[in-house]
């Protein structure tokens, strides 16, 4: 696995966003299209765990929450940056998502949630915030960020 690959995979998804902006419509594309169940889903999670393993994905450490930027926007995916993180029954710094924020969600625990999602997709609209949790055990959880845009509040 390369971050290549990685990106490959990810422009898959970018493609299926396609112009939805981040909104429950999107949540609902998503989850029809690529969902917990699907072999794209599957191949991303599959990256994801490899990522780690390798030192390349999560390869930051703070507070707890192992994290990283692993594409910055305007490259490959276009507007979009993605940053993956592993957490373990914890809440994250609060921060707004100026454009939104799309989140796919893989438990490493059969009873682990983000911000009450289990296995699949959250998404978040403009201008929403958060505290991000992750609650009955371990997960990794991928952002997609329009433009890459992400305001932490020290909240």
């Amino acid at each position: 696995m390369t971050v290549e690959v990685f990106t490959g995979l990810l422009a898959q998804v970018v493609s299926i966003i396609g112009e939805t902006p981040p909104g429950s419509a999107l949540a609902d594309r998503l989850g029809r299209d690529i969902g917990a169940g699907s072999p794209l889903f599957s191949d991303i999670e599959a990256a994801c765990h490899k990522g780690i393993d390798d030192g390349w994905l999560c390869n930051r450490e703070a507070g707890g929450i192992a994290f990283g930027r692993v594409i910055k926007p305007g490259g490959a995916l276009g507007d979009y940056s993605v940053d993956v993180v592993r957490m373990k029954d914890l809440k994250g710094p609060h921060h707004v998502h100026p454009n939104g924020e799309i989140d796919m969600i893989m438990p490493l625990d059969s009873g682990a949630e983000f911000d009450g999602h289990g296995r699949g997709w959250c998404v978040y609209g403009p201008g929403s915030a958060h505290w991000p949790t992750v609650t009955g055990g371990a997960a990794i959880v991928l952002y997609l960020l329009p433009g890459g845009a992400i305001e932490f509040t020290g909240k």
